[in-house]
């Protein structure tokens, strides 16, 4: 798992935080999931794929 993907993960649990504090239980339960799944290893990180067929495609 990259860097990215954990940062992003402990992103979307302080988001859920935030959330279960003004009572949207359900949207930080989405947010908790989603950092799970990130934490999992099962969603892959394209990134740096994309961005360079981005640069590759723009010097074109």
């Amino acid at each position: 798992m990259s860097d990215r993907m954990k940062n992003q993960a402990a992103k979307n649990r302080d988001a859920a935080k935030v959330l279960r504090n003004r009572g949207k239980d359900d949207a930080a339960k989405q947010m908790e999931d989603r950092a799970d799944e990130l934490e999992s290893g099962r969603v892959t990180d394209c990134t740096d794929a994309v961005s360079g067929l981005i640069s590759w495609a723009l010097r074109r």
